[in-house]
């Protein structure tokens, strides 16, 4: 029988109500209780690391995840991780960063419901996450929710009541949990062996445009952070006329060594800064990053990942187009 330790963090599924709201109570002992079946399907081990509301999630606590990762590493055949929903896309994207070519899964779940709540997700998902920890063909860090086992940098909510709130963006669903089996559509094949790395850098700031807004706002972000990730329109198009100053304010940025990244502020499909004009006027400028079809969970997580782990432009530039994870196609 597979070895299993579950990382308690908090989040809604451990979340009782009280006259503030919902507030992440529950302990471990007890809330192994409500779902007695998980003790069977594995030898099943478990650590309260912290009981937050995940809004309140930071790069530290990432960092804390992955230390007791690599500290049981060895122990255990499998990692489900309890997280709350509303940051759960940012931790595993994170931790597919900062966890690399684990050939032993890494899973986060969640719920939508607490688990002490009549009607809840709650059960379903973490019975399904245990079911995935202990399938042989399961690696490295990816949710699983609703039945969907999602690649940890390809997921994002988009609901925030319903079940179903997670989807992959730009990338097929890993494997789904129906009738109690996994059927796996996408095999793992690296036989590198695992990486952690225990330093992030998070000093990244996310800008989304909007019409009317001007080049101004880069004056108060230059020397306040070491990167900056552009959301664009459409396909990535940011104002390239002369009075908006966008192109004459980039260019101030990356020459005080900051890193500048377009995206798209459009949920699917991605960036394409060679169809437009608009696009076109910055994909010109070699320094510029392009996301492509990268959410915005991973390209956040990842520019903190290589920020701490790189030394110049060149460094940077090839660890953002290196796909770790299935987190971009270009």
């Amino acid at each position: 029988m597979k070895q299993i330790l579950v990382i308690a963090t908090g989040g809604t599924i451990a979340c009782r109500s009280t006259t503030n709201g919902l507030v992440p109570q529950i302990a471990m002992e007890e809330f192994l209780n409500y779902v007695p079946k998980i003790h069977s399907m594995c030898e099943l081990h478990a650590i309260q690391l912290m009981n937050l509301d995940s809004t309140n999630m930071q790069p530290k606590n990432w960092l804390q995840i992955v230390s007791v990762i690599k500290e049981n590493y060895e122990k255990y055949d499998g990692f489900v991780i309890l997280h709350g929903t509303d940051t759960m896309a940012y931790t595993a994207a994170a931790l597919s960063y900062l966890i690399q070519n684990s050939r032993k899964p890494i899973v986060l779940t969640g719920a939508q419901k607490p688990i002490d709540e009549d009607i809840t997700d709650a059960k379903s998902n973490i019975i399904q996450s245990i079911l995935y920890a202990t399938s042989d063909a399961s690696t490295n860090v990816n949710f699983v929710f609703d039945g969907e086992v999602i690649a940890g940098t390809r997921g994002r909510k988009i609901r925030s009541k319903s079940f179903n709130a997670f989807t992959s963006v730009n990338f097929p669903h890993k494997a789904v949990i129906r009738d109690n089996k996994v059927f796996h559509y996408i095999e793992d094949t690296t036989n590198q062996p695992v990486k952690f790395y225990d330093d992030l850098n998070d000093s990244v700031f996310v800008l989304q445009l909007i019409p009317g807004m001007t080049a101004d706002i880069l004056d108060y972000l230059k020397n306040r952070y070491d990167a900056v990730i552009i959301e664009g329109f459409g396909v990535g198009g940011i104002p390239n006329c002369e009075e908006m100053k966008f192109k004459e304010k980039i260019e101030e940025l990356l020459d005080a060594g900051m890193e500048i990244v377009i995206t798209t502020q459009v949920p699917m499909e991605g960036s394409n800064l060679d169809i437009y004009e608009v696009g076109r006027t910055f994909k010109q400028n070699a320094r510029i990053l392009e996301a492509y079809d990268m959410t915005i969970e991973a390209i956040v997580t990842k520019l903190m990942w290589i920020l701490a782990n790189s030394y110049t432009h060149e460094d940077v530039r090839k660890l953002f187009y290196k796909k770790i994870n299935y987190d971009i196609e270009r």
